[in-house]
């Protein structure tokens, strides 16, 4: 009996697992190959909450969208991109296509990150991949500590350390997303007002 075996990249890796598994989020992250699975409810609702709080902040008005799981392109590894949960972009963001769903890191203004059970990639990898691409500013909505991180303002592919938010308190945004608004950590967590 012949055995036919092909190696393939780990870019074609990710490509045939999201075919394989709809509904579940593929993501190269540092060259490892991350599988996400569909969002609970509360995890739904807290990105709902956070597309009617920028609605409500005007962000569209002065030239952002937010939007739900587009690719944004990392530059550390050929192959890497990871899939945020929620991002704050410009308004010419699909100028930026890279490949494959994926935009140019330069277009995004905010990522956010909402933990579910693979809850140590958003801690950990994420933060180094989204500070290496330069990201302005990265919110992480962290359920399994019950509370905000939000990092901002790397430099030579770092963050400083997190400023930590908890419940009863408010995330004010930095300028550099280009709204004012502050955000509540209880509706974060559990995407309820």
């Amino acid at each position: 009996m012949a055995v036919l075996q092909q190696e393939m990249t780990v870019g074609e890796a990710a490509d045939l697992l999201a075919r394989a598994l709809p509904g579940r989020r593929v993501e190269i992250l540092q060259g490892r190959l991350i599988v996400t699975p569909p969002p609970d409810g509360s995890h739904a609702l807290s990105l709902t909450w956070l597309v009617e709080a920028f609605g409500g902040a005007g962000a569209r008005k002065v030239g952002l969208r937010y939007v739900q799981g587009i690719g944004l392109w990392l530059p550390d590894l050929p192959d890497d991109f990871a899939v945020p949960d929620f991002s704050v972009v410009d308004e010419d963001f699909r100028d930026a296509h890279v490949q494959k769903n994926c935009y140019a890191p330069n277009v995004f203004r905010l990522v956010v990150e909402v933990t579910s059970s693979n809850w140590s990639d958003d801690l950990g990898p994420k933060v180094e991949c989204y500070a290496q691409a330069g990201l302005p500013v990265y919110l992480i909505v962290d359920r399994k500590h019950d509370e905000v991180l939000l990092y901002t303002d790397p430099a030579d592919g770092e963050y400083p350390a997190p400023v930590r938010f908890e419940r009863g308190q408010t995330v004010p945004l930095p300028e550099s997303v280009g709204v004012t608004l502050d955000l509540s950590v209880d509706a974060l967590l559990d995407g309820d007002d």
